[in-house]
């Protein structure tokens, strides 16, 4: 991508600039082949949430939550960007291949993030849940043995703050509002909920990095103990449904994924390298 700005002797071109330096952790040295699929894991987790909530712009029920919704993609965009540039550095691929040039099978991430928006109400019962597991994740991680992982983790964590009191206003004003509202979010709530389990499955390759990951069972009782303050205060229950059977971190994905994908990969697979 090619861009010029001129202001009287001034010429500043974007292809000057070194891009990574605006990565947390862009100067890292190449991780491990584990880090790097850890890396994938987290990645992609942010990278399809933040492509579903893109849909979100010029669509969202008010001007405001417009703007907030693309904020919020934008940020999740910035820590896919990071986390795929680190573990782009294992193999020499950029965040832009890992994005745009990998299939399906290739992709790493949870059943969660691949949900499709559904109405209003399901989009904010998916937020919630991702941003509760994301906030006790980059919690953890700023004590990671990995120092890209920590740093990416200590910048993160602010913005997936505010993500978190973002989607619990949500569920507290359609909870509380009209009786449409509240049947609304109990309904998302229950579609939602079987896919929170696969967050919090130890898999091998966690055993394997020890103290450079965080556990995802252990960052189960920080997120049960914020959705049921959540719960409690908007009078709702968790539902009682059984969980479904993931397998996003082994390459099984979710049926909306693909279709995700292709809308997502089409002008990069087109036009590979192209410039504007």
């Amino acid at each position: 991508m090619s861009s010029q700005v001129k202001s009287k002797n001034v010429t500043v071109s974007v292809d000057q600039l070194n891009l990574a330096s605006e990565l947390s952790g862009g100067d890292a040295k190449a991780p491990s082949a584990d880090i790097a699929e850890y890396a994938l894991w987290l990645g992609d987790d942010a990278l399809i949430l933040s492509q579903q909530l893109g849909a979100w712009i010029s669509r969202a029920p008010e001007l405001e939550e417009d703007v907030a919704l693309a904020n919020i993609a934008l940020d999740l965009l910035g820590h896919a960007r990071s986390l795929l540039h680190y573990a782009g550095t294992w193999d020499g691929r950029s965040e832009d291949d890992l994005a745009y040039f990998r299939d399906e099978p290739e992709f790493r991430s949870a059943w969660l993030m691949e949900q499709p928006n559904g109405d209003f109400a399901q989009t904010i019962a998916r937020q919630l849940f991702a941003s509760a597991y994301m906030f006790e994740l980059h919690s953890a991680l700023r004590a990671s043995t990995d120092p890209t992982l920590a740093a990416i983790a200590a910048k993160s964590l602010k913005e997936v703050d505010y993500h978190r009191d973002h989607a619990v206003q949500w569920v507290l004003r359609l909870a509380g509002g009209t009786e449409y509202s509240r049947e609304r979010i109990i309904r998302a709530i229950g579609d939602v909920w079987p896919y929170v389990d696969e967050l919090f499955r130890d898999e091998p390759l966690i055993d394997r990095l020890g103290d450079a990951a965080a556990r995802p069972s252990a960052l189960r009782v920080g997120f049960d103990a914020v959705i049921a303050e959540v719960f409690r205060e908007a009078d709702l229950e968790i539902p009682e449904i059984k969980a479904s059977r993931g397998g996003g971190r082994h390459g099984s994905h979710a049926t909306p994924l693909g279709h995700l994908l292709a809308e997502m990969q089409v002008l990069a697979r087109r036009h590979p390298g192209a410039t504007w």
